[in-house]
């Protein structure tokens, strides 16, 4: 008989059993630690927390308790830090370790491609871009153009438009935009993404504050 504990694991509530929670909490943990150094260590573990909850809600299917094979299965999805390789242990931006598969078996979790709005390459609410990335074309611009298009031709991609802005959810977590892209939603490419995107708020940062300093040192040559 094993005691059953009420956790919260991603915004998704679940019952687990004592066994499950100890691998869990362990795991967890052991991830947490490796990511420590990272800058980018709290949006990377709240993403991976919510990709585990997503994947204990689709294990369940239906059932109240997530148990240890579930966990063990849902680990093996995900992957460990023993999958990072040692010359890129606190490199999260390399991708030279063989992604997981895509699972067919047991209940079924897949990583497949999802529509989203794309809003870190958006003119507007990210409906062309997230389209682009869900179909894999090279450039936005063939999208807005088409979106165009339809304007001039009877304005019937207004509507379609707005639908799509009000129904498609925007990328908000880096599990959403692997999941946008249609890779392989585990612990490395979590990472990986994570790191990139903490990369170009840095980058942006920087160019606004050189964008900053110019403008003052103009502004002083001209007053002096």
């Amino acid at each position: 008989m094993n005691k059953i504990l009420h956790i919260n694991v991603g915004g998704y509530p679940f019952s687990i059993d004592i066994d499950a929670y100890e691998k869990l909490d362990h795991y967890l943990a052991t991830l947490e630690q490796h990511f420590s150094k990272s800058e980018g260590c709290k949006e990377i573990m709240h993403d991976i927390e919510s990709r585990m909850g997503e994947l204990f809600k689709e294990g369940i299917n239906g059932g109240s308790i997530v148990t240890l094979p579930l966990v063990e299965k849902c680990i093996g999805i995900m992957g460990t830090a023993d999958n990072f390789t040692s010359d890129a242990e606190h490199d999260f931006k390399s991708d030279t370790h063989e992604s997981n598969p895509r699972t067919k078996e047991g209940w079924g979790i897949k990583t497949g491609k999802k529509l989203f709005r794309d809003m870190e390459n958006a003119k507007f609410m990210g409906v062309c871009s997230g389209i682009t990335q869900y179909f894999g074309i090279q450039d936005v611009v063939w999208v807005r153009l088409a979106f165009a298009l339809g304007v001039l031709g009877g304005g019937f991609t207004v509507p379609l438009y707005l639908i799509l802005w009000m129904i498609v959810p925007e990328a908000r977590t880096s599990a959403d935009r692997l999941n946008m892209a249609g890779q392989p939603i585990n612990v490395q490419n979590i990472a990986r993404k994570a790191e990139e995107e903490l990369d170009k708020l840095t980058d942006k940062f920087e160019d606004w504050r050189e964008s900053k300093r110019k403008r003052k040192k103009k502004w002083y040559q001209n007053k002096y």
